[in-house]
Order: structure tokens, then C-alpha cells, then sequence
């Protein structure tokens, strides 16, 4: 299938019910602002099977890709397993507890054909090429890997510091106020992003973690909008227009086939 196949399965998929309970408000938002990227994500992954999503949170991601034929696996860390999304419960979607950030992952070398990791880097509060090791360990060699995260100098960041805003999330209640999340010795602030990427810092990860053939491009921010709402989204087109502005980077990778 072509993206435009895929946005329209998408859609089709959602519509039916068949993705998430659309009585949760919280995940028609997040499909509505994820499925270009979620359409950019399934385009690349084709005739790769087995997938593992780092960090899975809500599993709209993961609902859309075995709704694709795909054999897939979560890794996020919860409570306890009333804590793991409704969706994978349904689905049969298997999820594994893991903190993604320093944690081995519970998987064995070369289990995965594909790894996707889609918002989670901006969160850890650590060096992540510990988790770009485990990564690559679980890829089969020549597999591919999706890395998606915010934009530092995206546009509404760029208009914030030239009216004398800070780009970061709330200082009082995020940083002065803040409680770590302790963990085998370590702190963590998983609730605030602590760091954005520029495009090159993107592309210097994946390179010092070893992939290769590595793709960095400025992800389109466009929503999914009916009726006279798609009107709005003609100030996303706008923003886009310039690519650097954009809100996010996505990147593709592969694991080498001889290490």
C-alpha cells in the first residue's frame, strides 16, 4: 500500500471502532494528531512482521499495526497489569514491564524485525544509548528501527524565546516543585520532557548507537479534521511550509547485517 492507502485504512479502521474505544476522548485526540505519522510509520514497515514498540503508553500505535497483519509486542512500565492499556487486553497484544530507560529489555538477540520508539526520548533523564544498545541487540540484523521526537526549534519553540518564553514545560510545578521517580538507585522526571533534539542530534544518536542507513526528516504536523474543521488546518500547512519549523523529527534506521 501507498500512504495514501494506508491514511485511508486508517481512518477506516477508526471510524469502525476497531483501533480504541472512541468513547475515550483522550485517544480520538491522539489519533487525530498521530495518524500522519502513525501512516508514515506502517508505510516504512512493510514486509517487516515481528514489532516492538519502546515505550508503547495508550497502544494506538501498536492497536493500528496488528490491525496491519503485524505480530506485535509493547514495552512500557505500569503499576500493575490493571494498568496495561484495555487495548492490549483486546487484541491480545503482548506487553512486557520494563523501564525502557535502563532496564534490560526482556527479550532475547535478534527477536524483532522492527522497533519502533515514537515520543519517549524526550522524557529520560539519562544518556538513551543504553536503551539504543538494547535496541539494537533485540533488532535482527538488517532490521529496521523508528525514532520519533519533539523539535526543539520547531516554530512555536522559536516564537516562545523571541517573546521572552521559556520553550520547557511549567518551571514551578515541573522543575522547582518536582518529585523524582526513584528506581534501582536512579532518578528519574519521566512527567516533563528533558530534552528535544535538533535534526543533526537525532542523526549523532543513531550513529554512535550503530546504526545505519540513517534517515532524519522533519515529520508534517497535520491532523485529521472533517468538515469545516479542516479549515484549520491550514495554519499546520502554513508552519510546515518551512520544514525546520515543523513540531517533530521522525528517523529510520537499520541495524547492520554483519556487526
Amino acid at each position: 500500500m501507498n500512504k495514501k492507502e494506508i491514511y485511508r485504512k486508517a481512518v477506516e479502521l477508526m471510524s469502525a471502532g476497531r483501533l480504541f474505544d472512541r468513547n475515550r476522548e483522550i485517544l480520538n485526540d491522539l489519533f487525530c494528531g498521530s495518524v500522519d505519522r502513525f501512516c508514515d510509520i506502517a508505510l516504512a514497515l512493510q514486509g517487516y512482521k515481528k514489532v516492538l514498540d519502546v515505550g508503547s503508553g495508550h497502544g494506538v500505535l501498536l492497536s493500528f499495526l496488528h490491525e496491519l497483519g503485524h505480530d506485535c509486542t509493547a514495552l512500557d512500565m505500569f503499576d500493575t497489569p490493571d494498568d496495561y492499556p484495555e487495548i492490549f487486553k483486546e487484541k491480545g497484544i503482548e506487553f512486557r514491564n520494563c523501564n525502557v530507560e535502563i532496564d534490560e529489555f526482556p527479550f532475547r538477540d535478534n527477536s524483532f524485525d522492527a522497533v519502533t520508539c515514537c515520543q519517549v526520548l524526550e522524557h529520560f533523564s539519562h544518556s538513551p544509548l543504553g536503551t539504543m544498545a538494547e535496541i539494537k541487540r533485540v533488532l535482527r540484523p538488517g532490521g529496521i528501527l523508528e525514532v520519533d521526537v519533539p523539535n526543539v526549534v520547531n516554530f512555536r519553540n522559536r516564537s516562545r524565546i523571541l517573546r521572552g518564553k521559556h520553550i520547557t514545560f511549567e518551571y514551578k510545578k515541573h522543575y522547582l516543585y518536582e518529585k523524582p521517580v526513584l528506581y534501582k538507585g536512579h532518578s528519574f522526571y519521566p512527567m516533563r520532557h528533558n530534552r528535544e533534539f535538533t535534526r543533526a542530534e537525532l542523526y549523532m544518536l543513531l550513529e554512535c548507537a550503530g546504526l545505519v542507513n540513517i534517515e532524519v526528516s522533519f515529520l508534517k504536523s497535520r491532523r485529521h479534521r472533517t468538515g469545516l474543521h479542516r479549515l484549520r488546518s491550514l495554519g499546520s500547512a502554513l508552519r510546515d511550509a518551512v520544514p525546520s519549523c515543523r513540531k517533530s523529527l521522525i528517523a529510520f534506521a537499520y541495524k547492520p547485517q554483519v556487526s
